[in-house]
């Protein structure tokens, strides 16, 4: 799929796959909600009953999805608008992490450090909040090598300005991609399976506070380490 940035029809697309399938979307969930929680379906044997509430968790599924496919067509037509105050971004970023589901099946814990005292932004904290949390959840999914992802938080530059750089990589690959140079940097693919649109949604906010992601270069096949690696770059105030 190509960058929806570059597409004007896409959010017109995105918005009227969302209006076609919410509304069959919640006649089927409503009725499996039904069917599970009706008193008189009590014959149904335990392997019906187990199937039909798979079916409702995946049209669950589909529907968190639609909502996504919504918020990302809002952002894309640039109705959706980012609320514009001063914060603190590092106490939002252990926020952020605080937010992380577990890994089914593993632990993979998240260690964080930040620079020292206050890094001001200004922008939406909620929204970014979540939308770091979107990302690292992401890429917490695909360390292989270890079982830490890290995250390091330190005053920097970015297009000649002051800027937040965050450096998120697996425990094996941290230290490489904050000593990376500019020119091994490639622009983030926030085209990933298993978690919707969440980290596409991630990736427009954080533009949307002036700020870009990056990671290392030549890394574009699931299950190189390099993959699960992002650099975060936000501009101070």
């Amino acid at each position: 799929m190509t960058d929806t940035s570059a597409d004007a029809n896409v959010p017109r697309l995105l918005s009227l796959a969302v209006h076609e399938f919410r509304t069959p979307l919640s006649v089927v969930g409503g009725y499996l909600r039904m069917v599970l929680k009706d008193p008189t379906t009590n014959t149904l044997n335990d392997r019906y009953r187990w199937m039909l509430g798979e079916a409702e968790k995946s049209c669950a599924r589909l529907a968190a999805l639609v909502a996504e496919m919504s918020d990302l067509s809002a952002l894309e037509s640039g109705k959706a608008t980012l609320k514009r105050a001063l914060f603190d971004l590092r106490p939002v970023l252990g926020e952020a992490i605080a937010l992380l589901p577990g890994v089914p099946e593993r632990t993979v814990e998240v260690e964080l450090t930040t620079g020292q005292g206050p890094a001001m932004i200004e922008g939406d904290s909620p929204r970014l909040k979540t939308a770091l949390a979107a990302l690292l959840h992401g890429l917490r999914r695909e360390v292989v090598s270890t079982d830490r992802l890290v995250v390091r938080e330190r005053s920097g530059d970015f297009r000649g300005k002051p800027a937040s750089w965050i450096a998120v990589a697996d425990a094996d690959h941290i230290d490489v991609l904050e000593s990376a140079s500019d020119a091994a940097l490639t622009p983030f693919d926030h085209w990933r399976e298993g978690v919707g649109f969440s980290i596409v949604i991630a990736c427009r906010i954080i533009e949307g506070h002036g700020g870009a992601v990056w990671s290392l270069a030549g890394s574009p096949k699931a299950g190189d380490p390099r993959k699960s690696t992002a650099v975060v770059m936000l501009p101070l105030k």
